[in-house]
């Protein structure tokens, strides 16, 4: 069979060596391109190396396990890889989707290969319209494992010689700017010493929401949403002239809009 290639996301980097380890003696021709630490890193290397599968942790910092899957579904073969086995279980069995259990026993990885190698044999990933009915259950269950959680409130930025905290209701969209984020809220504009990423695993994500490895916006903030070139969309913000780009991997987060 030709080569095939895989992402692994998981938040513990033991757990990933340990993954990639039995892949390699399971599965020679597997190549690992990727390997993200959360969800969010996981959708950016998954649109730069387009690999052929998926592992990804159901609980990881930012976009969760099964945030990212919506953002890959159709593209690839997704395995979840998780240690609540209660996560739609049965509904992985009926072959929506594929699912691990840590810790993970090799013969069950075995099983997962073989059924990776035969689907991997089409063209292209097998059409399962059932897939987003299992995708919103366990977003639904994850929810409710996860409660209630502290989220940011405020972000102290620097404004000339000044210290602002600006509260993040106030903040229309982030955009990374090298080493630094961008934070354009009412206000004003100014530049904070965090990553975009660092940013997206603080926020509230019901409210602010990736659009683009390098955007996240406040959809409190958000107008109109307009489908643009190829798989591409477009944010009009409310009272604003700014026109937010949204990467292909997002845009199936304004469907219904």
């Amino acid at each position: 069979m030709p080569t095939a290639t895989a992402l692994i996301a998981d938040d513990e980097p033991l757990l990933r060596e340990r993954l990639v380890s039995h892949l390699a003696h399971l599965w020679p021709e597997l190549q690992v391109v990727a390997q993200a630490r959360n969800g969010n890193e996981a959708v950016e290397l998954f649109d730069q190396f387009q690999p052929q599968v998926a592992f990804l942790d159901v609980h990881m910092p930012g976009l969760s396990g099964i945030e990212a899957a919506r953002c890959m579904a159709g593209r690839a073969e997704l395995v979840f890889v998780t240690a609540f086995e209660q996560y739609a279980v049965e509904a992985f069995r009926r072959g929506a989707i594929d699912y691990l259990v840590k810790p993970i026993e090799e013969q069950r990885l075995a099983d997962t290969v073989q059924r990776l190698r035969t689907r991997l044999q089409r063209t292209t990933p097998e059409s399962r319209p059932e897939l987003d009915a299992v995708l919103d259950c366990l977003a639904e269950q994850l929810r409710q494992h996860r409660g209630p959680q502290r989220r940011l409130k405020w972000i102290k930025a620097s404004v000339g010689s000044v210290v602002r905290l600006i509260p993040v209701e106030q903040v229309v969209y982030l955009k990374s700017a090298t080493k630094y984020t961008l934070v354009v809220w009412e206000g004003g504009e100014a530049l904070i010493r965090k990553s975009i990423r660092e940013m997206a695993d603080e926020l509230d994500p019901d409210q602010f929401l990736q659009i683009h490895r390098s955007t996240i916006v406040n959809l409190d903030q958000v107008g109109q949403f307009s489908h643009g070139a190829g798989d591409a969309g477009e944010l009009h913000l409310k009272g604003r002239t700014e026109r937010l780009t949204v990467s292909r991997n997002y845009v199936h987060l304004f469907r219904q809009m």
